[in-house]
C-alpha cells in the first residue's frame, strides 16, 4: 500500500517550492515527548518521498525520553507520509523548508498527532470546527547542553536574576526577543503576546489561536525553534515542569472554543449565566469528569507533578469555575468570539498534540452524553473542599494506573494507544523509584 500523496497535491508543493527557491528539506515527526525528530533532504529526494511515500525508524516509540530502549526489537522501518499541508521555511537558512510526517498503520495508533485528528474529526462529524491557543512559560539559563553537564545539572546560573513579572525586560533585551519574534515568523508561528513572569528568567509566550492540529503543530513547533534559538543565543531554554526547588513550576495552558458549521460560537449563549452555553456547560462537564482517568496524557513526566501541589497554581483538583485560575477548567467570557475554555492543568512539558486530544475526547463525549458539570468552583479549589473522585492522581504511577483500567480512555483513545502509553509511563515512574536522591540521604542516612 502506498502512503505517498497524490499527484496533483505533489505537483502543488513541487510548484510552491520552487517558487520559494528551496533547496533542501527539514522532515521531522513529532515523538511522544514532542522532541523534533528531523532527517535533512535535497528538495529532490524530498519530493520523491512526499510522491512515493517515506519510512522512519519505529523505535522513536519504542524507547523512553533518554533514549533507552524498553526491550529489544528488529527496530524496522515504518511508513510515515509526510504532511504536504505542513510546509514551513526554515528559519535558520534561506531557501530551506521544513515539513511534518508522522507514522501510519499500526504503530501510528500510538502517535499523539493521529489521536488528535481523529478527535477533530469526531468534532466535525458533530458540526464543530476547534480553534485553539496554547501558552508556555519557559526559563532561559545563560547556560548550554554542555554547561549543564560539566555542573552535574547544579548551579546553574539564570538569563535574568530575581523576580520580574510583566517587567520591562522584553524592551531592555529587546534583541533577544525581536530575534526569537523573527526565527518565528518564517514557521508561521504568530506570538499573541510576551511577557516575563515571576522567577529568574521567565518567559511567557502565549501563541496565537488557530484551527486545531495547525494550533498543535505551532505549539510543538515553537518549543523546538525557541530553544534551537535560544542555544544558538549561547543560552539555554527549559520548558522542563519545575526545573529548581526555588521557582515556581512551568504551565502549558491550552485555550478552546467551537465554532458551528453556519460561522456561530458553540460555547456562547447571550441568554446564559457568564454567556456559557449548554455546549460548553456539557464540554467542560466531560473534560471535568474524564480528567481524573486521562491526567496522564497532559501530566505524563514524573517532574509535572513537582508542580502539581497546594499552593502555587497549579490546580490539584478536578472541578471548573469561572475566572477562577485554581480550577483545572477555568471559564474566560467574554464576546462572542473570545468566549473559551482554558484548560490549566498541563505543565509546559505536554505534548500539545496529546493534551488537544485528550481535552477533545473528553469534551466531545460531555456533549455527546450531556455531562452536568454541576455547580463552578468559587474561591480557591483545594483537596479540603472537593468530593474525593474530584482529586487528581498524585504522581505519574497512579495517574498511569487509572489511564490504564478506564474504558472511557479506551473508547476514546483505543487500546492499542492506552495499553502502550500506560506502559511508557509505568516505565519513566520505575525510573525515579529505584533513584536515591539528595533528599533522601538528608532525611534518612544520619537518622537510621
Amino acid at each position: 500500500m502506498s502512503h505517498g500523496a497524490e499527484p496533483v497535491v505533489v505537483e502543488q508543493v513541487t510548484a510552491q517550492l520552487e517558487s520559494q527557491g528551496i533547496r533542501a528539506v527539514h522532515i521531522g515527526i513529532f515523538d511522544i515527548d514532542s522532541r523534533f525528530r528531523v532527517k535533512r533532504v535535497e528538495t529532490d529526494k524530498f519530493l520523491k518521498l512526499l510522491a512515493g511515500g517515506q519510512d522512519f525508524c519505529k523505535v522513536l516509540y519504542n524507547w523512553d525520553v533518554a533514549e533507552v530502549p524498553y526491550g529489544q526489537g528488529d527496530w524496522a522501518d515504518e511508513p510515515a507520509p509526510i504532511d504536504p499541508a505542513t510546509g514551513r521555511l526554515f528559519p535558520f537558512v534561506e531557501g530551506e523548508a521544513v515539513f511534518i510526517a508522522d507514522f501510519a498503520g499500526e504503530i501510528g495508533k500510538l502517535s499523539p498527532r493521529n489521536l488528535l485528528k481523529t478527535q477533530l474529526s469526531k468534532a466535525a462529524e458533530m458540526g464543530f470546527s476547534v480553534t485553539a491557543g496554547f501558552e508556555y512559560e519557559f526559563f532561559v539559563l545563560e547556560e548550554t547542553p554542555a554547561s549543564v553537564r560539566a555542573k552535574d545539572y547544579t548551579g546553574l546560573t539564570s538569563w535574568q536574576p530575581g523576580n520580574h513579572t510583566y517587567s520591562m525586560v522584553p524592551a531592555i533585551a529587546h534583541e533577544f526577543f525581536s530575534g526569537l519574534e523573527a526565527t518565528l515568523l518564517p514557521l508561521c508561528i504568530g506570538l499573541d503576546a510576551i511577557h516575563t513572569e515571576q522567577g529568574p528568567g521567565c518567559v511567557e509566550t502565549p501563541l496565537k489561536p488557530a484551527e486545531g492540529l495547525i494550533a498543535a503543530d505551532n505549539a510543538a513547533l515553537f518549543k523546538t525553534f525557541t530553544k534551537a534559538y535560544c542555544e544558538r543565543q549561547g543560552l539555554m531554554a527549559t520548558f522542563m515542569a519545575k526545573w529548581s526547588n526555588e521557582t515556581n513550576g512551568q504551565s502549558g495552558h491550552t485555550h478552546i472554543s467551537f465554532q458551528t458549521e453556519d460561522g456561530g460560537q458553540a460555547f456562547y449563549d447571550p441568554d446564559a449565566p457568564h454567556g456559557i452555553s449548554a455546549t460548553m456547560r456539557h464540554f467542560i462537564g466531560g473534560l471535568v469528569s474524564m480528567l481524573p482517568e486521562t491526567l496522564a496524557m497532559c501530566s505524563h513526566t514524573m517532574n509535572a507533578y513537582r508542580r502539581m501541589v497546594p499552593g502555587i497554581w497549579a490546580p490539584i483538583t478536578a472541578t471548573w469555575g469561572v475566572q477562577n485560575r485554581t480550577s483545572a477548567v477555568r471559564v474566560i467570557p467574554g464576546s462572542p468570539g473570545a468566549t473559551r475554555v482554558e484548560f490549566r492543568v498541563p505543565a509546559a512539558d505536554a505534548n500539545p498534540h496529546m493534551v488537544l486530544a485528550q481535552v477533545l475526547g473528553a469534551g466531545l463525549w460531555g456533549i455527546e452524553n450531556k455531562i452536568d458539570p454541576g455547580e463552578p468552583s468559587v474561591g480557591e479549589a483545594t483537596l479540603d473542599n472537593v468530593p474525593e473522585e474530584a482529586r487528581l492522581p498524585r504522581d505519574l504511577g497512579e495517574a498511569a494506573d487509572r489511564l490504564h483500567g478506564s474504558e472511557r480512555a479506551r473508547a476514546m483513545f483505543g487500546d492499542a494507544f492506552v495499553d502502550w502509553f500506560s506502559f511508557t509511563r509505568r516505565h519513566e515512574a520505575d525510573q525515579f523509584r529505584r533513584h536515591v536522591s539528595d533528599l533522601d540521604r538528608r532525611r534518612y542516612l544520619d537518622v537510621y
